[in-house]
């Protein structure tokens, strides 16, 4: 009976070490402080933007990830601060964590800019044994509790921008593959998994009133495949966007937004799936809000107080 219960923990935790651990994001072009530190003061403004991701509804603990990035600049100083809190459930785990992100931009040209940035922070995994059914009956106590472990987070990030017209981003979140444990009988594979992202966009005008901005992200774990996104946004006067994305054998997905007077976003995705998964599924919704802290917008806050 114990030994089923060991088997089960092996699985569970050795699974932490070969399947990929980082969410997915539809809408990863609306929010690059999630992928990337280097992105930490890229603007002249600061701002807080919120992921909300439901995936597969209609199959019970399907995956659901909450996400809140903050990032902005140093005055002055060619340097960016930013900070990113996530919530991950999948199943019977949880990941949660907060990590801090220092960027320092190097002006190559006019507009034309690199960046490195660094990240550290701390997760917390969790399995809620609850959730576990066995075919046989096992260690009751560890099947009804919940097993926490904290583990240490870095990462790193290259980031090549001309702003309002492209980048093209490089990073390695997960840096250290520390290990996960949250039971004695833990696999020595149950460890942080490093992974690799390039992600880029670039925005080309048709005339003065709509762009179209292609965009990617490539991400690879091993020793899982690569997944690649593909998409597009067609943006009307800077303020609303449809648009489509690609996940190469996974999913499409159908994006709409909106820039509400260049300080606040709103942002939504649906997601058709294409593998046998939609059998049981009517698809994935994803959320996401943003504010911005611009002067331009202070100065309109100030103008109506007075």
């Amino acid at each position: 009976m114990i030994r089923r219960l060991y088997i089960a923990v092996f699985l569970i935790t050795g699974a932490f070490g070969f399947a990929q651990q980082l969410p997915q994001y539809s809408q990863y072009m609306l929010n690059e402080m999630a992928i990337n530190p280097a992105v930490a003061g890229r603007d002249d403004f600061a701002e807080v933007r919120s992921n909300n991701r439901h995936q597969w509804l209609g199959i019970t603990d399907a995956p659901r990830t909450y996400m809140l990035t903050l990032q902005g600049p140093i005055k002055d100083k060619n340097m960016g601060l930013g900070m990113n809190i996530y919530t991950d459930i999948v199943g019977p785990t949880r990941r949660t964590g907060i990590n801090f992100s220092y960027a320092y931009h190097l002006k190559l040209q006019k507009d034309l800019h690199l960046s490195f940035g660094l990240s550290a922070g701390i997760q917390q995994w969790g399995i809620d044994g609850s959730k576990i059914t066995l075919r046989e009956e096992g260690d009751q106590q560890l099947l009804t509790s919940y097993k926490t472990a904290p583990v240490p987070d870095f990462g790193a990030g290259l980031y090549f921008y001309k702003k309002n017209k492209f980048y093209l981003g490089f990073s390695m979140p997960q840096l250290y593959q520390a290990p996960i444990g949250l039971y004695e009988t833990s696999s020595k594979e149950s460890k942080l998994a490093s992974q690799i992202n390039l992600n880029g966009a670039y925005k080309i005008n048709i005339d003065e009133q709509f762009q179209v901005e292609p965009s990617f992200l490539i991400k690879y774990e091993k020793p899982a495949p690569a997944k690649v996104d593909v998409g597009a946004r067609v943006i009307y006067k800077k303020e609303v966007w449809v648009g489509l994305v690609y996940r190469h054998n996974d999913a499409v997905s159908a994006l709409i937004g909106y820039m509400y007077k260049d300080y606040l976003l709103i942002g939504y995705s649906y997601d058709f799936t294409t593998t046998q998964v939609r059998k049981y599924s009517s698809g994935t919704h994803e959320l996401m809000l943003g504010l911005r802290f611009s002067r331009k917008q202070a100065s309109t806050w100030e103008g109506k107080i007075k």
